[in-house]
């Protein structure tokens, strides 16, 4: 990957994108040190004009980006860093520095939850209730959402079958986790049997 620093003064562009959902979290610099620091640490690193130093995002608060993927524009002179977020990563407490109405990609979200429930199990935790009673439980009740599902869909409000719709997805998530499968292989299985 070869970056022109040269164009702006020593700095290009970095976009910081959430490498699960795809969320754009933020938008800084790097000069060319910043950019090897972030490769060497594996943790982002900009540029500060504020501050006129290295700042590695995270460094105060603990809010780390850790690095997950980086690629360079056609013109090689913006960067994008596919991340995974540690905690908020705009200083106000919010996930994105951009404002939005909702989270757009808020199932992948739901995917984190359900591990951290698995990780750090408690007994007011749902999950950890499915969970306790074992794989035939959780599969069981993505059968009965899956019929809930069907019935809402043909006899009941389009709010029903948003409810029940949820619920099926939710205890998907579950039995997936409960099987160590990701939505990623999901994704990567079924683009491939786009093609």
């Amino acid at each position: 990957m070869k970056i022109d620093f040269n164009k702006s003064e020593g700095l290009v562009p970095v976009i910081i994108q959430d490498s699960q959902t795809l969320e754009v979290l933020m938008l800084g610099y790097m000069n060319e040190e910043a950019y090897l620091k972030t490769q060497k640490e594996q943790k982002v690193t900009f540029f500060s004009r504020s501050k006129n130093r290295l700042w590695t995002k995270g460094e105060e608060s603990g809010n780390f980006l850790l690095v997950r993927n980086i690629s360079v524009d056609c013109d090689n002179d913006t960067i994008l860093i596919k991340a995974k977020p540690v905690g908020p990563t705009c200083h106000t407490g919010s996930r994105s520095c951009f404002k939005t109405d909702y989270n757009q990609n808020f199932i992948f979200e739901l995917e984190n939850i359900i591990a951290d429930r698995y990780e750090n199990p408690s007994a007011k935790s749902y999950v950890n209730s499915l969970r306790q009673k074992g794989i035939n439980k959780i599969a069981q009740k993505v059968g009965e959402e899956g019929v809930e599902t069907v019935i809402a869909a043909l006899a009941e409000s389009e709010t029903d079958f948003i409810n029940e719709a949820s619920d099926l997805v939710f205890h998907l998530l579950v039995l997936l986790k409960e099987k160590g499968i990701t939505l990623d292989q999901i994704a990567k299985n079924l683009e491939s049997r786009h093609r």
